[in-house]
C-alpha cells in the first residue's frame, strides 16, 4: 500500500450512508434522522461533498447525520448550509469523531 493510496472500503462510497432512527441534541430536543453518512477516516473536501449529496436529495425537513473525525471539515461544512437551503443544527463531539446534523429547509 502506497503512501497515498486510498484507505480499503468494503464497499461503494454509497454504501457509507446507511439509515438511523433518532439523536438527542445538546439542547435536549430529540430529532428524526433521515440519514447517517459516515466520514470517519476521509479528508477535505469529502466529508464536504458527501454532506451536500445528501442535502441535494433530501426532501425539506429532513435531517442527516454526518460522522466526521476531520476538524477542517467540522468547521467549513456549517457554513455551507446557507447556500444549500439548510440549517445546521448541532456539532457533538464524541470519543473519536465529531457528529454534525443538519436539516434540510
Amino acid at each position: 500500500m502506497g503512501l497515498f493510496s486510498r484507505k480499503q472500503q468494503a464497499a461503494p462510497a454509497e454504501a457509507a450512508t446507511t439509515q438511523a432512527a433518532q439523536a438527542v441534541l445538546p439542547d435536549g430536543s430529540t430529532v428524526s434522522v433521515k440519514q447517517k453518512i459516515n466520514c470517519i477516516g476521509d479528508s477535505c473536501p469529502r466529508p464536504q461533498l458527501m454532506t451536500k449529496k445528501a442535502l441535494t436529495g433530501a426532501a425539506s425537513g429532513e435531517v442527516i447525520e454526518v460522522l466526521i473525525d476531520n476538524a477542517t471539515s467540522v468547521e467549513a461544512i456549517p457554513p455551507m448550509m446557507r447556500d444549500l437551503a439548510s440549517t445546521h443544527l448541532a456539532t457533538v463531539r464524541a470519543e473519536r469523531c465529531w457528529h454534525l446534523y443538519v436539516r434540510k429547509n
